[in-house]
């Protein structure tokens, strides 16, 4: 094993943790932005205990992903140097405006949104939070930017061996990127959708079984609005159904962008050998759909798709010997994980809006099976999203910047396969109880559930009042 096989592996087994909590980040803080929203509209007490609820899982959610993304720049500068100093002058622009624009953006709105709740006016305060959600949607913005450009380069000329950028539009608005970045937000949205989905069925079941059977020491068995938790659980329904629709949307063109950016990663999606005119999709092993695959990725019936031989012995003639094929294997499954599990939440969410159908009084309740249903499918759009990142990642290997610098040629000459298996050692020990505070921090605060509304006499008169929400 060289340094460069575990710089890999360290490289991949951090992104994909970090990725875990970058899409929760940016639905959820759109959900609770929605939330405090029509609380702010309609002035109903139960979308201020949803928005103050959610709100803690989003911040719980946002300390954890800025942890783990620290460690992304420390592995660029240790196991990756040589990759640094070639996208080096390309990536610094859109980078530093994803840190000093972006996130101090995110940031300071978030800061001003968790210490204004008795400070600032309602109406002020309310624009904190959609502040805050604007940066992080830019921030991701600028980083997919950047990341596009890895699979399709434009806007540079090498120069010495590195990378120099001639026109920075010309990289924020790569076409690769114009198609991954809303495919990546919508898909984040219907991750968020899928936790929703899951705290609210929890919360709905929990609930329902308290007041049936409550405890020999309570009089009086906990109640709230009846509404509250169907409102949550219609958002998130909402929320996902047409955050499915863009995903859908936008991984059309992403799969019309393969057939002409990407060929290599296409072919592997799909296992197919050589170039091929109306060639089928798979959508398990053993069963085709003649012509699918070229409608799909051109839509035309009879286009041809190019196969990863005959893909390959055209870049070896072109950049010499090698074999420029990725992982088949994790790229072929990724591909069908990503869309079979999004299209299952996507339909849970479908289902969830028919069954819960109706306002006022025609308004028909949640079944117990469904909400128990939304908690056991909260592995689902995680699951599909991060499989759809592997496949974008790990299909365009070995290159890590397509067709200029290969991914053997980017690892740090001066790192020792010793060092780079202590830090990954140190790195699994670290993000393993980071994962560990994660959920028991995730679980105890859904397992409490929102704090109760606690009396304020008033001038002499009694009322309801939701305590500030404390971090």
């Amino acid at each position: 094993m060289e340094a460069l096989d575990l710089a890999r592996w360290q490289f991949g087994i951090t992104t994909v943790y970090h990725f875990l909590f970058v899409p929760l980040t940016i639905g959820l803080g759109v959900f609770v932005a929605g939330l405090q929203t029509a609380w702010y509209r309609t002035g109903k007490e139960h979308y201020l205990t949803l928005t103050k609820f959610f709100g803690k899982l989003f911040l719980i959610n946002f300390a954890m992903g800025v942890v783990t993304g620290i460690v992304q720049e420390f592995q660029f500068g240790m196991n990756w140097s040589e990759y640094s100093i070639f996208v080096g002058d390309v990536f610094g622009a859109p980078l530093a405006m994803e840190a000093l624009l972006a996130f101090f953006l995110e940031s300071t709105f978030l800061g001003l949104w968790i210490f204004g709740w008795d400070k600032l006016p309602k109406k002020l305060h309310l624009a904190t939070i959609w502040a805050a959600v604007i940066g992080s949607n830019l921030s991701a913005y600028f980083i997919l930017a950047a990341n596009a450009w890895m699979k399709h380069p434009v806007g540079y000329e090498v120069v010495d061996g590195r990378a120099r950028m001639t026109d920075l539009w010309a990289v924020l608005t790569n076409s690769t990127a114009l198609a991954q970045v809303p495919h990546v937000v919508a898909g984040s949205f219907v991750v968020a959708g899928g936790f929703v989905l899951a705290v609210a069925g929890y919360r709905i079941l929990r609930e329902r079984n308290a007041t049936l059977r409550p405890r020999r020491d309570e009089t009086v068995p906990m109640r709230r609005p009846a509404d509250m938790w169907r409102a949550a659980l219609r958002g998130a329904l909402v929320m996902t159904a047409i955050a499915g629709a863009v995903v859908a949307l936008t991984g059309d063109m992403s799969g019309q962008l393969l057939h002409t950016q990407q060929p290599m990663k296409l072919a592997a999606a799909e296992g197919l050998r050589h170039d091929t005119a109306g060639a089928p999709f798979s959508p398990v092993p053993g069963v085709e759909v003649p012509h699918l695959l070229s409608l799909l990725s051109a839509h035309d019936p009879n286009a041809v798709v190019q196969g990863i031989d005959d893909i390959n012995q055209r870049l070896v003639a072109q950049f010499g010997p090698g074999d420029y094929t990725p992982n088949l294997p994790v790229v072929y499954l990724s591909f069908r994980v990503m869309i079979v599990f999004g299209m299952a939440t996507v339909g849970l969410a479908l289902l969830g809006l028919f069954l819960t159908r109706g306002r006022g009084r025609k308004a028909r309740p949640v079944p117990s099976w469904f909400a128990r249903l939304c908690v056991l499918a909260l592995p689902l759009p995680i699951a599909a999203i991060v499989s759809g990142w592997l496949l974008s990642e790990i299909g365009r290997q070995p290159w890590t910047v397509q067709g200029e610098l290969l991914t053997a040629a980017s690892v740090s000459p001066g790192v020792s396969l010793a060092e780079v298996a202590i830090s990954l050692a140190l790195f699994t020990v670290v993000y393993g109880v980071l994962t560990v505070a994660e959920i028991v921090l995730l679980v105890r605060h859904v397992k409490a559930g929102p704090d109760e509304p606690v009396p304020a006499v008033v001038a002499g008169e009694t009322k309801r009042r939701v305590p500030t929400m404390m971090y």
